[in-house]
Formats: C-alpha cells, sequence, structure tokens
C-alpha cells in the first residue's frame, strides 16, 4: 500500500504555527515599534511562514512522484529547493509591508539582506522540523497498519490451511465407509450419503469463514453425528444440551465440533455393553466437550490435524486458549464461547 502524505494535517500544523509565532511577534514590537507598523510586521511574519510552510508541503508533494518519501534524495532536494523559496519569499513580499509601513529601504542594506537570509533559514527549519514529526508520526501509523494487515493475512491464510487439512481426512473415512454400507444396506448407505452431502455442502459453502455462529455448528455435528451412528450404532451416544439463547448468541471458530468428536471415536474404543459416551454442555461461557475414556490398546495412526489443529485455530481467531482436562475416566475440553464483538480477532 502506497503512503499518501498527510497533506491537510501539515498545512494545519502551518496554519497554527503562523498563528502561535505571529502573536508572540506582535506582543514583542508591540512595546518598541510605532503603532502603524506593528500590524504590517506582523502581517509579514505570519504571511512568510505561511508561505514557506505551503511551500515546503508543494515541494514535497512535487517529489512524492520522483522519490521515496523516506529516502534521502527526497530530503536533500527538499532542502535544495526549500532553503531559497523560503528566502525569496521574504525578498519578494517585504517592498509590499514596507510600502504600507511607509519604510525606506534598499536591497543594498547589508542588515536586512542578512535578516531575509537568516529569517528565511530560521523559519525553514522550523517548518521542516515541525512537518518532520508529521511525516513520522504517519510513518509509524502506516507501519502499524501494514503490520496488522500482514499480521491478519498472516492469520486467515494459517486458519484456512488447518481447515482444509479436515476435508481429506474426513472424505477418507467417509468413502470407505459408505462403500462397506452398500455391501450390507443400500438403503442404510442412502441416508448416509444425505448426511454426507448436507456436510460437505456446509464446509464448502463455510469454507472461508473463520468463525461460525454456535448453532450452525451444531448443525454440521448433528450430520457427522448421524453418519457415525449409522455407522456405530448405539455403541456412540452423544448428547447435545446447549440452551437454544446459546446457539443463537454465541460463535466459534468453524469446524470446532466436528473434530472433537472424530477425536473421541479415533482413540477411544467402544461396544454396545461399554459405548462411549460424549456430552456437549454449557458452563458458564464456556462450552464443554467431555467423553468417557476407554483407550484402545492398540495405538491409532495419528495425522495430527485434530485437536492440536483446533487449539491453533482457536488461538488464531480468539487470541485465547482452550482447556483440556484428562483423568483416568474423563477427557474433556472446554472452549469459550465468543461473543459478536469477539468474532474477529
Amino acid at each position: 500500500m502506497q503512503e499518501k502524505l498527510p497533506v491537510k494535517r501539515m498545512n494545519r500544523l502551518t496554519w497554527l504555527l503562523s498563528i502561535i509565532i505571529g502573536i508572540i511577534f506582535y506582543i514583542i514590537i508591540s512595546h518598541g515599534s510605532r503603532p502603524a507598523d506593528i500590524y504590517p510586521f506582523t502581517g509579514f511574519t505570519i504571511f512568510g511562514i505561511l508561505m514557506i510552510g505551503h511551500i515546503d508541503v508543494l515541494i514535497m508533494v512535487i517529489l512524492a512522484g520522483y522519490f521515496d518519501v523516506k529516502s534521502r534524495r527526497f530530503m536533500w532536494y527538499r532542502c535544495l529547493l526549500g532553503y531559497p523559496l523560503s528566502i525569496l519569499v521574504y525578498f519578494v513580499t517585504w517592498p509590499f509591508v514596507a510600502r504600507i509601513a511607509d519604510v525606506s529601504w534598499t536591497y543594498t542594506d547589508f542588515n536586512l539582506f542578512l535578516a531575509f537570509i537568516g529569517s528565511g533559514i530560521v523559519i525553514n527549519t522550523m517548518i521542516i522540523l515541525m512537518h518532520d514529526s508529521v511525516l513520522l508520526y504517519e510513518h509509524k501509523l502506516h507501519s502499524e497498519l501494514e503490520l496488522s494487515k500482514l499480521k491478519t493475512a498472516n492469520a486467515e491464510a494459517s486458519n484456512l490451511l488447518l481447515k482444509q487439512q479436515i476435508h481429506p481426512h474426513f472424505l477418507f473415512n467417509a468413502l470407505n465407509t459408505l462403500k462397506a454400507l452398500y455391501h450390507k444396506d443400500p438403503q442404510i448407505a442412502d441416508d448416509y450419503i444425505v448426511h454426507m452431502a448436507s456436510f460437505l455442502r456446509a464446509s464448502i459453502y463455510h469454507h472461508t469463514d473463520n468463525m461460525a455462529k454456535l448453532k450452525d455448528e451444531v448443525r454440521v455435528l448433528n450430520d457427522y453425528l448421524e453418519m457415525q451412528r449409522i455407522r456405530f450404532g448405539a455403541a456412540l451416544d452423544c448428547s447435545i444440551d446447549v440452551p437454544v439463547e446459546t446457539l443463537e448468541t454465541y460463535y466459534l471458530p468453524s469446524f470446532s465440533l466436528q473434530p472433537l468428536l472424530e477425536n473421541a471415536i479415533k482413540h477411544n474404543n467402544f461396544t454396545l455393553q461399554d459405548p462411549l459416551r460424549v456430552t456437549i454442555s454449557q458452563n458458564g461461557d464456556w462450552l464443554v466437550i467431555s467423553n468417557n475414556v476407554q483407550k484402545r490398546n492398540i495405538t491409532v495412526a495419528s495425522t495430527n490435524y485434530g485437536l492440536a489443529n483446533l487449539t491453533e485455530r482457536y488461538r488464531l481467531c480468539s487470541g485465547d486458549e482452550i482447556m483440556i482436562t484428562e483423568t483416568a475416566n474423563i477427557f474433556s475440553v472446554s472452549i469459550k464461547l465468543l461473543n459478536y464483538e469477539d468474532r474477529n480477532h
């Protein structure tokens, strides 16, 4: 993003500086000059500062079309053009002021000549320092904005990459299950396809969404849950006890719940006699997903996308961490529910 010069801000600061110096100048000369000289000389001072300030801004605008405003060339050309023009302002303006104030003068007056040169140098230096302070502040804001955009882009890219890891793993298991179901019961396989299509539709439509309303997350989870119930039957017992108000109000990173259920299925051994019981409930501002622990004797190959994936995505989306609690009998994951204001961390 190209950085723009804060022209309006620098012009306003020039006006402020000219008025302040003009007031100070008026107070000083009001004690020693003729009343007829006070106003022309004060006006001369204010006008000179305004002209030098606007000339400096104009020079920067012109040079910005050729050089980077942070480059040394920009600064050197600005000084080489600014100081002579600042001195010229006093030489050109003085005859009109002298006529109004009825003051005799000549350019051969060495003291007057030095006064114009000195005034041009001093005022232009003040203007440059003042405008540079504005530029430095603008550079800081620009850098912070660029850094913020880079962080946002990186977070979005990381979040999308993490989400994309879900789909190949899910499809691999789903298609294998579907193949087995068609050999056993085509009707059940058709039901399985309906839920799988609904799940995939949600994943496609919300592929780039970082956050989702809790009710949408539960809807996606229900489609996945029905697929697993077809596969495992009564051996999988999952209950969702969350108030409707909570479902309508809060948000979670998209595809947060389904990986947790899949994680529980993958790492636990369960049968009709010893089913896997998964509960999803609200505890204050937290959504708690817990299951009984019945670890498999055989180590299951992991794609490392499940819990670690969710932890990282939640951190990227909200800035918070999830809570994981594991005992001999219960494994639970607690995710803090996000308000509307928090969903775009």
